[in-house]
Formats: structure tokens, sequence, C-alpha cells
């Protein structure tokens, strides 16, 4: 599921109030929740018969409009339809914020009434085995699902030192709670009712491994709208991979520099094979690249990084290919998915230099 939103500006005006008086916090059931948020909670369609229909989830901040999302759910798109929960179709007329690094957009519609918002809640005091709920549109047929899980672990993904990380680092919020593609953009609330992250990505390969963007990073974007018009919004978002042969430049790299400890209880021959396998991709995904094909060439390196995250010879292999998996799924475009498993690779043939190690034998 992966490839951003004003609120909190306005504290206590429209911006994120629900309408509910202000009182003590009380913990609420997953029921309490579905029963208080449903309303402010919406299915987004995004695109054309021509371009290709995306369904993802968004969820209201503001009863005059004001809708949150992922980036990647509207990425290219001038065309955006809001479908409240009883139904009703408004088309988006213009895009109020966008974080690309942090994979979060803010949405505006003219609604004929007063909406029912969601609060945002603090994302930072989520912590490791803190109880979640999650609420999408799993698939684009399941609407108004409902999942419930904990708060996995909080995964750095970059801090504020590095080039192409966003202002203030990037975290992101691994949660049990299963999603699916559709729910992408959905509200994560935590045992208050109070939203504290946007539901993101899933890991394919593995069993309620699954992603969300912490909500504190909402309020930045809340705090600063911008107005960007629909069709800006597609030029400047459309993924390169949806043009043939457009294949452009190679963005910024930002290959890490791992220590040589990083390959610790990893042996030689060990070190070869990962090499190999990282041949064996650039060799099949770079020629699909450069034909324009950036969608399967991301496809094939997601593949083996995966693999190799899963099972990898030594932890310190494991835990590079999974920050380049993680870094990966937080941009919008295939090509910069795509760069930054390269980078991942290139990064792990350095260190591999650096020990001395050349590729193993092939068979």
């Amino acid at each position: 599921m992966r490839s951003l939103p004003l609120l909190l500006v306005v504290l206590a005006t429209s911006c994120g109030h629900s309408g509910r008086p202000n009182g003590p916090r009380t913990k609420m059931t997953a029921k309490d929740i579905v029963q208080q948020s449903t309303d402010a909670i919406v299915r987004i369609e995004a695109g054309d018969a021509k371009s290709g229909e995306k369904i993802g989830t968004g969820f209201i901040l503001d009863k005059g409009g004001l809708i949150a999302t992922n980036l990647h759910v509207v990425a290219g798109s001038a065309n955006i339809t809001i479908k409240l929960h009883d139904g009703t179709p408004y088309q988006v007329l213009e895009i109020a914020g966008v974080d690309p690094g942090r994979d979060l957009a803010l949405l505006r519609i003219k609604p004929k009434k007063d909406l029912q918002t969601l609060r945002l809640g603090d994302s930072e005091q989520m912590s490791a085995g803190d109880p979640i709920v999650a609420i999408g549109n799993p698939l684009g047929v399941f609407d108004y699902s409902v999942s419930a899980g904990l708060i996995s672990q909080v995964r750095p993904v970059c801090d504020a030192k590095e080039d192409r990380c966003p202002p203030g680092g990037l975290k992101l919020l691994q949660i049990s709670a299963p999603i699916s593609q559709g729910s992408s953009g959905g509200p994560l609330f935590n045992q208050f009712g109070e939203v504290v992250g946007v539901t993101t990505l899933i890991v394919a390969q593995g069993q309620s491994i699954n992603f969300a963007v912490p909500g504190n990073y909402l309020k930045p974007i809340v705090a600063q709208p911008i107005v960007i018009t629909m069709a800006k919004f597609a030029e400047e978002t459309r993924d390169p991979g949806e043009e043939a042969h457009s294949t452009g430049p190679a963005p910024q790299r930002m290959v890490p520099d791992h220590p040589v400890e990083l390959l610790a209880g990893c042996s030689d021959k060990q070190v070869g094979d990962v090499i190999n396998a990282i041949s064996d991709a650039i060799d099949i995904g770079a020629p699909l690249y450069n034909r324009g094909d950036i969608e399967a060439c991301f496809r094939i390196y997601e593949g083996t990084s995966s693999k190799l995250e899963r099972d990898p010879p030594c932890a310190g292999v494991g835990k590079a290919f999974g920050d380049g998996l993680l870094r990966a799924s937080t941009l919008a475009t295939y090509k910069d998915k795509a760069w930054a498993l390269r980078d991942t690779f290139d990064g792990l043939v350095k260190v591999a230099q650096k020990r001395g190690v050349k590729p193993g034998a092939k068979p």
C-alpha cells in the first residue's frame, strides 16, 4: 500500500474540532470508536477509465471540507471524487497541502452542510504495545472495514541530517492491525478515539506487518495551508513511469555508507551470495527501467530486497534491506522507489568491497 494535510492552526475553531465538548479523555472500545467516527471517514476515487482509477480512504479534519489522505492515493489525478459515508459524492476542488516526503495530502471539497470531523491526537505519545484501531476501504470493495491491533514498533526511516529526508526526519508506526490496498489514507486511532496515524502501506511478504504515517506530521501542513489547482497538482505529481521511455535523470542519490561491522556474523561466501542476488536484480530491473517500465523495475528490486530482509544471512544485512524498503515505501513515484532500493543495493556492494569480498561464484 503503500507513495499529505491543514488543521491545528485554527486550534479552537472548526479545524479538527469534532463539535463534542472538551473533557477528560476516556478510553473507548473499538465499537465506540467506530460509532463515533464513521461519518467522518470517506472513500476516495481518483483518476478515470483512461488513466486508471485508484481507490483509497480519507478522513475529515474540518467541518468545511478539509480531508486528509495519502499522497499516493491521489497523485497524478486532476479528477478526484470524495464519497461520504451516506454516499453523497463531492468533487475535490483544490489541493490544500502536500508533504511528498511523508506521503500526505490535504484535499478540499465544498459540502452543502457542516461535516463531522475527527480529532488529531499526539502520535509522539504512541509506543510499542499501545492498542490501535484502523478503518478503511480495503480493495475498494469492503467499505468501512474495521481492524484492531497494536503498535508493533515505532520505526525510524531517516533523520534530518540526510539530504533526502524531510525536515525533522521521518518515522513510521509499524502496526499489527490488518489493512489492505484501498485502506491507504485511512485514520489510525488510539484508545481515546483520536487520530494518531494515516495508514499507508503493507509488507505483503509478511503477516500483519503494516505501517502508518504518524499523525503529528499533519499538523505543520495544517498550520501553513497552500492552494494548488487540480491541473497543476496532477502535472506535478504524475508518476514518470506512466509515460513510456520517460525515465529522465536519476533522482539525487543517497547511497548508505555502512561500516564494515554491518556484515558481522556473515561469512565471506554469504556476503558474496548477497552481492550476486543484487547483481541479478539489477541485470533484470535496469533494462526494464531504461525502456520505461519503471514499476516493473521497482518490483524486481522490491522482491529481492524483501527476500533478503526476511531471510538475511546476518542481522546487519536484514536491517539494511529493511531500511531501504521503509524508505522506498515513503516515496510517491515508482521512479523514486526504484532508485531508493538501488541506493540500498549500492550501499551493500560498497561495504562488501570494504571488507574485500567479491561476488560468489554463480551456478
